[in-house]
């Protein structure tokens, strides 16, 4: 198995804030716009040294998705900073008529996904908000696994025209990923080869991914991890290409089930190559109070899942 190295745990919403700053730095036309979650979105530093490109529009997402679009007429390219749960559920309408419907270049910069967040609760965990996104027309979806790989995705796709939604989340967690990476959207990354089992993973179930895949060595399992970093557009080449060799998948995700990675996965597979699946996602359920482990432990987003699951796929087979 090919061994990946934590280079000290850090999160993902650091690696934004260190991306944003680095692209003021050599973007002139990159703007933030952030809904009064500064500190939480690490935005601080763009804020103190580009003031004049960064605006703080208070608790008021909905007029920032909105400003956000206007800003891009006159050749901007804005970032937007809040909490997922804000920057999708509570603000669907803006993005779907005002940036999506428009095609507008407005990067949707989404902080505290998933259960994750952790004490905050229920209210604030989306869990659906891959599904959200990835529905609408031309939006790209990225989840990115580390401080270093959200680094480079927060970079790669100033480049990128059109809307994008970069999801990423509040606990610090491995950062393994190369620091001089260059980000491809589009493009997922095999983090190891194996025989025996496909196990395609995103956002902060990848490093669960690579544990699991040491376990089923152990057992004499050779599993094949894939980072699947951008969601939409998928690279069914790659996956393709794996469950090819290995005739099974699991597919991991700190999401629901319904409307996420998993679902993606699941629907190339039926077009083109039939195999059989399992899902390591949150089963149409909210989520509720306690530390992040914890909560992966009781929704059965760890590593132990991930191995179980893809037992259950060569079983399959």
């Amino acid at each position: 198995m090919t061994e990946y190295t934590n280079q000290g745990s850090k999160d993902t919403r650091s690696g934004f804030g260190a991306g944003l700053l680095e692209l003021g730095q050599t973007n002139p036309n990159v703007v933030a716009l952030c809904a009064d979650l500064t500190g939480s979105l690490k935005m601080g530093d763009f804020k103190d040294e580009f003031p004049d490109r960064f605006y703080q529009v208070g608790i008021a997402e909905a007029n920032m998705m909105g400003i956000a679009a206007g800003l891009t007429i006159g050749g901007k390219i804005p970032y937007t900073g809040t909490f997922a749960n804000f920057s999708t559920g509570r603000v669907y309408d803006q993005i779907r008529q005002s940036i999506a419907y428009s095609g507008k270049n407005v990067k949707i910069c989404a902080s505290h996904s998933g259960l994750t967040l952790g004490e905050d609760g229920a209210t604030h965990q989306i869990l659906e908000d891959i599904g959200l996104m990835k529905m609408l027309p031309g939006m790209t979806v990225i989840n990115t696994c580390d401080f270093n790989q959200t680094k480079a995705a927060t970079i790669a796709i100033a480049q990128h025209e059109g809307p994008v939604y970069l999801r990423f989340g509040r606990p610090k967690v491995p950062n393994f990923t190369d620091p001089d990476q260059t980000f491809e959207i589009g493009k997922a990354v095999v983090l190891n080869e194996g025989t025996d089992v496909t196990i395609i993973a995103t956002g902060h179930l990848v490093w669960k991914a690579l544990e699991a895949c040491r376990e089923l060595e152990d057992r004499g399992i050779s599993a094949e991890v894939i980072n699947v970093h951008t969601i939409k557009p998928l690279d069914e080449e790659t996956i393709l290409a794996s469950v090819e060799k290995t005739g099974c998948v699991v597919t991991a995700e700190e999401h629901q089930q319904n409307g996420g990675l998993g679902e993606s996965v699941g629907g190339l597979l039926v077009r083109k190559k039939p195999a059989p699946q399992q899902f390591v996602a949150v089963n149409d359920s909210f989520g509720e109070s306690g530390t992040p482990d914890q909560l992966l432990e009781k929704y059965g987003l760890n590593s132990e899942s991930i191995v179980a699951a893809a037992e259950a796929a060569i079983a399959r087979k």
